[in-house]
């Protein structure tokens, strides 16, 4: 399989703020309930000189991520991208991924095997 055909999932990850869309659109797609999810928001906090904290979110897929291939058969995008409230969460081929991940190192490509 080469990179051309190989589709992933480009995650801006400084943009998101935690909503839990695409957790809760994952489990609708596929019938599951939590703890079982394609994708898991993970809180991050960073303690930061003089008493501050910087939160992060950061959604990652889990090993059952799929890439909802009955939607992608339909031309449509993942549920957890379409569902992205912060639109951070793109589909695609992963070569054009990484092109837009040179751009903007604050992201997160993933693809599944």
């Amino acid at each position: 399989m080469t990179d051309t055909k190989r589709n992933g999932l480009l995650i801006d990850y400084e943009y998101c703020t935690g909503c839990f869309a695409c957790q809760v659109a994952c489990c609708q797609e596929h019938g599951w309930e939590a703890p079982l999810t394609g994708i898991k928001v993970h809180e991050i906090v960073q303690d930061l000189p003089k008493g501050k904290a910087y939160l992060s979110f950061v959604p990652m897929p889990t090993e059952l991520c799929v890439l909802c291939p009955k939607r992608i058969k339909k031309g449509l995008a993942p549920a957890c991208v379409t569902h992205c409230m912060a639109a951070c969460m793109h589909f695609g081929p992963v070569s054009e991924l990484g092109k837009a991940l040179e751009k903007k190192p604050r992201q997160v490509l993933w693809a599944p095997r």
